[in-house]
This record gives C-alpha cells, structure tokens and sequence, in this order.
C-alpha cells in the first residue's frame, strides 16, 4: 500500500461483522448454544453465514427455521438472552480480523483519517470483541445498535457516527458487507466500499455500492476513486 494520500479530515467507518473482523465462528457456536437448549441439532457456519449480517435474533430465528422449529416470543427472548450470555463469555475464540485490517488501519490513520465503527451489534460486545482483538484503540468511534435511538439501516446511525468521531459526512466513507450497509450509506448521502467476502445473501456487486474490492489490498484505489468522485 504505497499510494501517497492525504486523509486530513476524511472519516472512514467500517462495519464490523463480515467487514473488520471474520466472527462467524463464533456467532455459529453462540447460535448453536442456544438452539441446543430447545434440544435442536448444530447448524454450520456457512448455513448460518448469510444471516449473520442481520442481528443474532435473526441468526436463532434461522437456526430454528433450518430445523422446522418455531418458538413463542418469550422462548425467543430466552434463547436470545442464552445466546448473548455465551457470546460475551466466547467471543474471541475464533474470530479473526480479515487478512490487511490491522496494517490497513494503521495506513489511514497515518495518512490524517478519522475511523470509527458502525455495527448493529451491541456496543458493550464490539468494544469487547475489539479490544481483544487489539483493534479497539485504532477507533475514535465504536457504536453499536443500542448507541442511538435508531441503528442501521436507518441513516441516523451512520450520521450520528460520524459526529460523534468530529467528522463531516460530506468527507465521510462507509465500508460494509451487506444490504444492510450499503442501504445506510444511500440513505445518509455517504459514498460505500462494498467487501465481497463478508456475509450477505447476494453478491454486493449487484447492490449498487460506490465500489467493491476482494481483498483489502485494493481499498486504497477505491478509497481514491470514491472519494474522487464525492
């Protein structure tokens, strides 16, 4: 990554689950904890890749409709709070950071740039899942879904990050992996970087995101470019 480029001023948020940090396997145990006290059978990560990006009641509600299975809304709440519990307690045993975050991290914030994170995972589990991952101190900004009043998709969150990091959001970038991502950024007038590796139930090409790469040894051309065209 040897592209000279001034950031001064430019607030770059990420998503975290799919897009920093690879956590499927972890969610997949926590889910799976909690489809066993219904007395259900383990699901796979990938079977449960393509609604993680959807919340961990929509994981559960997954698992239980893989298996036929339906519940009431008080087992739900159950299984729910069993899952949040074990995740807490397992939250860092198989997660890894995507291959280039931690050096691409420190690239930009050598180069001037605000980051932050914009996640609807709870703040308390982002801020735990970073810190132990030794990423969390690189962000000015960790919001989760219990942060503001509203979360992704709705456009406040994203807005609402990015003050709270001291950035304008007409110097503002989102980098997501989902529909859920990319309909934030359209919403709040923000430009995106789609990752094609993350977890999403179609190919983020066909979303519309300002651009995409595979890897993030292409995120400095497409940082370039986006923030070119803004």
């Amino acid at each position: 990554m040897t592209m000279p480029m001034n950031l001064d001023g430019v607030t770059i948020v990420f998503d975290l689950d799919g897009t920093l940090v690879d956590t499927a396997p972890d969610l997949t145990a926590a889910t799976n904890h909690a489809l066993g006290l219904v007395g259900l059978a383990p699901i796979s990560v990938a079977e449960l890749r393509p609604f993680i990006g959807h919340g961990s009641r929509a994981m559960i509600d997954a698992g239980l409709r893989l298996h036929d299975r339906a519940v009431d809304k008080g087992e739900l709440n159950r299984l729910h709070e069993a899952f949040l519990v074990f995740y807490a307690d397992n939250i860092a045993v198989g997660s890894r950071p995507f291959e280039g975050i931690p050096e691409l991290l420190d690239w930009l914030s050598a180069r001037g740039a605000r980051l932050a994170v914009c996640t609807n995972k709870l703040e308390g589990l982002s801020k735990t899942l970073l810190r132990q991952l030794g990423l969390a101190a690189r962000f000015g900004v960790i919001a989760g879904r219990d942060t503001f009043d509203v979360c992704k998709p709705a456009a406040g969150h994203l807005t609402g990050t990015i003050a709270l990091a001291g950035g304008d959001v007409r110097r503002a970038v989102m980098v997501g992996d989902s529909e859920v991502d990319i309909a934030t950024a359209l919403a709040a007038g923000v430009p995106c970087i789609a990752v094609t590796f993350g977890y999403t139930q179609r190919p983020v090409r066909e979303l519309g995101p300002d651009a995409v790469i595979d890897h993030y040894a292409e995120f400095a051309g497409a940082l370039q470019a986006v923030l070119t065209r803004a």
